[in-house]
This record gives structure tokens, sequence and C-alpha cells, in this order.
């Protein structure tokens, strides 16, 4: 169903936009990774997943999954439920076990989407799940003119070189704040170079 969902999906979007990737020769082939990237538009997640061939799961809003229909749907897309504006436990150990099953995840670390294109202050969930589940964060940059998508709209999706999150736990193996920061403030501004937007500065004070 994932399959047939994609191909679907891949039809549509491609008579609908004009999409180019770029950076697909960084897109890790043999595991499981965290994809993040910056949020313009409720299309985002299918133009991240249709450059890579391996399966995705999504952290989704848990009101998306209140209407029943469309909760079956993005469940056989791999969505699974998120509490927003609180840390979910089991979010995350949900997040983890697809990534150690061969699955890729997408994240938007701003948390929401931005309204003007700019990119908004990143928080440091993707980091805690890549380093939890031992693999890499791969930055991506959605770009497209305008501030909404239209029928033909010009869209290019760029993957950044994967960034490990190898080291950031202690010695009991519990994360380490500070190093988990570092990290976020890494993916950051490489979603902001891919973005065109490095001459923006962030906030990186430990949130």
């Amino acid at each position: 169903m994932y399959y047939v969902a994609i191909f679907l999906v891949r039809i549509a979007y491609f008579l609908w936009y004009n999409i180019k990737f770029e950076g697909k020769e960084n897109i890790p082939k043999s595991k499981g990774c965290v994809y993040v990237s910056n949020h313009r538009t409720y299309a985002d997640p299918p133009l991240i997943v249709l450059g890579v061939k391996r399966k995705f799961s999504f952290m989704a809003k848990e009101e998306l999954f209140r209407f029943k229909p469309f909760a079956v749907l993005i469940k056989m897309l791999g969505a699974f439920p998120v509490s927003r504006g609180k840390g979910d436990e089991t979010a995350i150990e949900n997040s983890v076990k697809a990534i150690e099953s061969g699955r890729n995840l997408v994240i938007f670390p701003e948390g929401t989407r931005s309204k003007d294109g700019k990119l908004g202050r990143g928080k440091t969930g993707a980091a805690l799940v890549a380093a939890k589940a031992h693999t890499d964060i791969v930055p991506v940059g959605i770009i497209f003119e305008g501030e909404k998508l239209h029928f033909r709209s010009k869209i290019i999706v760029r993957y950044g070189k994967p960034i490990s999150s190898e080291g950031y736990f202690d010695e009991n193996g519990e994360p380490v704040l500070r190093k988990l920061v570092k990290l976020k403030n890494q993916y950051m501004d490489s979603i902001r170079v891919l973005i065109g937007q490095d001459n923006q500065q962030e906030d990186k004070n430990i949130e």
C-alpha cells in the first residue's frame, strides 16, 4: 500500500508541479536516516520522499488523526501522531523504531510552517532522535518563488551532505543537551545554506 500510494502521489505531483531534485548523490543508501527540512506548505513531506527510494515514516500532529479515513491513509504512508509543544516519549520511541527498521524519518525542526518563507528557529528533537538511533541527519532545502504553490510552480528540492549524530551522549547513555543543541545548530545552518538564507542568523541559545 505504501508503494501504491507513493506511485499515485508521484504522478499527481509531477503533473501539477515542475519539480527538480539536486544533491541526490548525498542520499545515504545503506540505512535509515533523519531528514530535516524547512517547512512552507502541506506539500513538503511528499516532495522530500519522491527523491529517495527508501521507505519513509513521518511525525504528524495528532489533530490529523481525528478524521478516521484520513488517519487510515496517512498511517499507510508511515505516519504516526506526535503531541506538539511538549515532550512526547512515545513519538520519540516510534521514531527510533522506524529508523532501526530501515525506514527514513522526516522531521521539520521549525515545528510549524513558515508563513514568510524565512527559516525559523530550530528545535533539538531531530538531534535527539538521530542520536538515539545512531544514524545520520540529512538536511533538505525546499525552494520555490512566492508565498504559495500554484499549478506548475517550479520547485527545487536540495539534499545536503549527511551529518553524523555520533558522540552526543555521556558515559551513562544519556543525551547531553549542550551537544544536541550544537548538532541542531549544525543542521539548521545546513538548511539555511541549501535555501540560500545563509546570511540569516539564528538565536542559538540552549532551548
